[in-house]
């Protein structure tokens, strides 16, 4: 993302990648104001001409927010709203929706910036961008799968022929060799710098046998999973040769957190969760960390219900909690909705 205008209420942004959507979609909020160009159908001439038009012309507009919709599968982002602000040929208080893509450019005003919302726009015109790929496989198959800056996307998945003998199995050299150039694809393909490359047992070390490129080996780290599949890339991610890593990644952030607070809920200490109870703790001031997980603030909007969470993270904003959006697209996540959605680590041991 670039950030082409930044006031103190009004941030101009340029949307330069499909994951900068993740990102605006925890920006924009409900009665935010939202403008920008786009494209909306004009009609021209009266209602009760015979020859009246309708045409689509590019149009100057804003709205103020009622209904964000962000789909990772299409990876689009809707921003619906009212006209507070139009040329002569669109009445005020119409309904309009702005659908934002690659090369979007949009302005957004707030009557209060959070600051996990200037957080969140820091990261997406942050220079940094995910940059590795994850390997996990054994004898028989292999998955493949990108870093991206919400969570990660599988690339791929492959098998290999195994061969019988002596009732004991054995991969053929081909497999480990069509791993090797599916990697070496996707290093070009997305400009990898780092490779996790994850294995039960031995099977990594079968596979640098037949790995040449000096090049490719420098970019691998070496880490282990109990199995293979998309489970094993979660499981990857919170090896600590993978933390060193990716220790500035925000998807390892995400991991990192949502276990210190299984920790803390294992030991009955200072971790809340379920709304009810983190919001008794954020009006209490004793939250340090509130932990919010994206689905849920969709869910909460699509049923109308957004306020109260809403007004949850504008006090734990008040009283300096850090807040974190969490990604429900891996592991920390899906565990963070099994709790509800939302949950918060604790300054102290609340007694109630």
């Amino acid at each position: 993302m670039k950030l082409m205008k930044n006031d103190k209420a009004e941030k101009t942004l340029k949307v330069e990648n499909m994951d900068d959507l993740w990102y605006l979609s925890n920006i924009v909020d409900i009665g935010d104001l939202v403008k920008g160009k786009t494209v909306r159908k004009i009609k021209i001439g009266e209602s009760s001409d015979r020859n009246v038009k309708i045409i689509k012309k590019t149009v100057f507009i804003e709205i103020r927010v009622e209904k964000i919709e962000f789909s990772k599968t299409s990876n689009t982002l809707r921003v619906l709203g009212v006209i507070t602000q139009a040329g002569q040929d669109i009445q005020k208080g119409e309904h309009h929706s702005f659908k934002l893509g690659e090369n979007s450019i949009i302005t957004i005003k707030k009557e209060r910036w959070l600051k996990f919302q200037l957080d969140k726009l820091k990261d997406a015109c942050s220079d940094k961008i995910a940059s590795m790929v994850i390997v996990v496989h054994d004898r028989e198959e292999a998955y493949f799968a990108l870093m991206k800056k919400y969570g990660y996307e599988i690339l791929g998945h492959i098998e290999g022929d195994v061969q019988k003998k002596d009732e004991e199995k054995r991969v053929t050299k081909n497999f480990y060799s069509e791993i090797i150039t599916k990697v070496s694809d996707y290093v070009g393909k997305y400009d990898v710098k780092t490779i996790i490359l994850a294995s039960p047992a031995f099977w990594k070390d079968e596979l640098m046998k037949s790995l040449k490129d000096d090049d490719l080996k420098k970019k691998i780290i070496f880490a282990t999973c109990s199995t293979v599949g998309k489970t094993a890339i979660n499981e990857v991610l919170k090896r600590d040769e993978v933390k060193k890593a990716l220790h500035e990644d925000r998807i390892t952030k995400e991991v990192n957190i949502i276990e210190e607070l299984l920790s803390e809920i294992k030991k009955n200490e200072l971790a809340v969760y379920g709304i009810k109870d983190v919001k008794n703790a954020v009006d209490a001031g004793a939250v340090k960390d509130l932990l919010v997980c994206d689905s849920l603030i969709q869910t909460k909007r699509d049923d109308g219900s957004f306020f109260e969470l809403d007004s949850i993270m504008k006090n734990a904003d008040s009283v300096k909690a850090n807040i974190m959006i969490i990604s429900s697209d891996h592991d920390g996540g899906k565990k963070l909705n099994g709790l509800g959605g939302i949950a918060g680590i604790l300054r102290y041991k609340l007694n109630y």
